[in-house]
C-alpha cells in the first residue's frame, strides 16, 4: 500500500486540510499506517498534481486560509483499482521478534526489559482501542456500510493488540520459570 491510498480513504471518508488529516492520522489510520506530517502533505501535492484530489481554500477568522482536499473522480478511480487488486501478503518484520530469538546471546536482563516495556505498551495501545470501540460502536450488530467496516478494522488491531499480549507475556512467563521447564512445551 502507499500513502497515496491512505490518503484516499480518509478523504473518501471526509474531505479534509492536510493538518486535520495529520491529526486523523494519529487517532485512527496510523494505528495501521504511519506516516509524518511531512510525508502527507508532499503526498497531498503530487496527488493534486496527478488530478486524484482537489483543493479548495477555505478562509478562516484570524489564521491563515487553509487548503481542503476533496477526492477527485480520478482518485476515486484509482482508489477503486487498487481495493480490486487482491492484497500482497504481510510479513511480520520485528526487530522484538529478532532480539527475542537471539536473547541467548547477549544480555537476557536487557531483552526482557524490553519485553515489559513493549507490553505495557500493548496493553494501554489494547485498552485505547477498546475505549474507541466502546465509544464510537457501541452496538457493532446494528453497523453496516462504512461504519461496519471501520469497527472491523479496529477489531483487527483489538485482536492483534491481544496476541502480542499473549505471545510477550508467554515470554516472559517462560523466562520466569525454574530452569529446564517450558510451559509451551506441555501443549
Amino acid at each position: 500500500m502507499a500513502l497515496e491510498h491512505a490518503l484516499l480513504v480518509a478523504l473518501r471518508e471526509q474531505p479534509a486540510a492536510g493538518l486535520d488529516l495529520t491529526r486523523r492520522f494519529a487517532r485512527s489510520i496510523g494505528f495501521f499506517w504511519h506516516a509524518s506530517h511531512q510525508q502527507i502533505y508532499r503526498t497531498l501535492a503530487r496527488m493534486e498534481a496527478d488530478g486524484w484530489v482537489a483543493a479548495t481554500t477555505q478562509h478562516q477568522e484570524g489564521r491563515p486560509a487553509k487548503k481542503v482536499y476533496a477526492v477527485t473522480d480520478d482518485g476515486a478511480a484509482a482508489l477503486t483499482a487498487w481495493l480490486a487488486e487482491p492484497p500482497a501478503a504481510t510479513p511480520l518484520r520485528s526487530d522484538l521478534a529478532v532480539k527475542l530469538r537471539g536473547a541467548s546471546f547477549g544480555e537476557r536482563t536487557a531483552v526482557l526489559d524490553g519485553v515489559r516495556t513493549q507490553l505495557a505498551e500493548h496493553h494501554a495501545r489494547l485498552a485505547h482501542y477498546r475505549q474507541l470501540a466502546a465509544r464510537d460502536h457501541p452496538e457493532p450488530a446494528r453497523l453496516t456500510g462504512l461504519e461496519l467496516d471501520q469497527y472491523l478494522v479496529l477489531r483487527g488491531g483489538i485482536l492483534m493488540e491481544e496476541t502480542w499480549i499473549a505471545w510477550l507475556t508467554e515470554y516472559l512467563t517462560a523466562h520466569s520459570t525454574t530452569p529446564g521447564t517450558h510451559p509451551t512445551e506441555s501443549r
